[in-house]
């Protein structure tokens, strides 16, 4: 019976539930703060030993020291069978992304084929959060205007971010309160196909997202889950609700994945879909050879 390739995270809040008694669990490395070196590869060592591959999410947002530690276990351990992705999505976004690449591992992929999915599936993810204030919301992830630096000091103000395929920030207006919060302002453009939709609330009461964005994306279902400890530091501000949404049927996933024609690498040889090998970071094609210095044309 083969053993599904091994999805990691670095945070065990970024394990969302299995949607189905199919989907496995995912891996969980510790930190260098809860495991010495010579635990981390112990652990990391029974991983490969049972699955075979380690497929791990990398977020850009994760401690540099986590970020050495899984660099330096991969390079001790000299192995080629650890994938190490980068994917730039909120925490919330990628505890969703990770669980996807769990029903995946079930399927007749190649555990090539799985690492590669990653940046294919994080184009149809939809991650945003509602904010009470975007003071300290970082310029290079979302815009964020003067104007709206200025209205994040109003108690009642309240923002609709996205972060996640396409930045978008607008200020809902504060003159209907109710049991839901603020209504009115721009929607965020939801998902034209069908998805499932995750939240999680920081100190922020409100069910604006349950109640309004919901029924606006006309999402299948809706689940809610425990915050992400790194989501306050993400978004800026510990008052937030934040969501992700994504497609949450294994049998569209495989169709997804499927489609794109697969090549295999070039340096690795393993199978890949996309232009670049989720395990040893190849491109698809060679870089073009440089170009030949030009010689100075002698004088006869």
């Amino acid at each position: 019976m083969r053993v599904p390739t091994a999805i990691a995270v670095t945070s065990a809040d970024l394990v969302l539930p299995a949607p189905d008694r199919h989907t496995p669990g995912a891996a969980l490395l510790h930190p260098p703060e809860q495991l010495d070196l010579e635990a981390a590869l112990a652990e990391t060592g029974a991983l490969l030993e049972r699955h075979g591959h380690l497929v791990a999410l990398v977020p850009p947002w994760l401690p540099r020291s986590t970020v050495q530690r899984l660099h330096t276990v991969r390079a001790i351990l000299e192995t080629d069978r650890i994938a190490l992705l980068g994917i730039d999505l909120p925490p919330l976004g990628t505890a969703l992304l990770a669980r996807q690449l769990r029903q995946l591992s079930v399927c007749d992929f190649s555990p090539g084929i799985i690492a590669s999915a990653a940046r294919l599936l994080s184009h149809y993810i939809y991650a945003g959060a509602l904010l009470g204030s975007v003071a300290k919301l970082d310029r290079v992830r979302v815009p964020v205007g003067l104007g709206a630096h200025a209205r994040s000091w109003s108690p009642s103000a309240q923002f609709a971010v996205m972060a996640h395929p396409k930045p978008h920030l607008a200020k809902l207006s504060g003159g209907s309160q109710g049991a839901h919060g603020p209504r009115g302002g721009v929607l965020p453009a939801g998902p034209e196909f069908a998805t499932h939709l995750t939240f999680a609330r920081g100190q922020l009461t409100s069910d604006w997202v349950t109640a309004e964005l919901a029924p606006a994306w006309q999402v299948q279902g809706v689940m809610e889950n425990p915050l992400p400890a790194s989501s306050p530091g993400w978004w800026g501000t510990p008052k937030l609700v934040e969501f992700a949404a994504g497609i949450p049927d294994l049998s569209v996933l495989y169709q997804l994945v499927a489609s794109v024609r697969r090549e295999e690498c070039r340096w690795c040889g393993l199978e890949l879909i996309g232009d670049r090998c989720g395990f040893c970071a190849a491109p698809l094609t060679a870089p073009p050879p440089p170009a030949p210095a030009s010689t100075a044309r002698s004088r006869p």
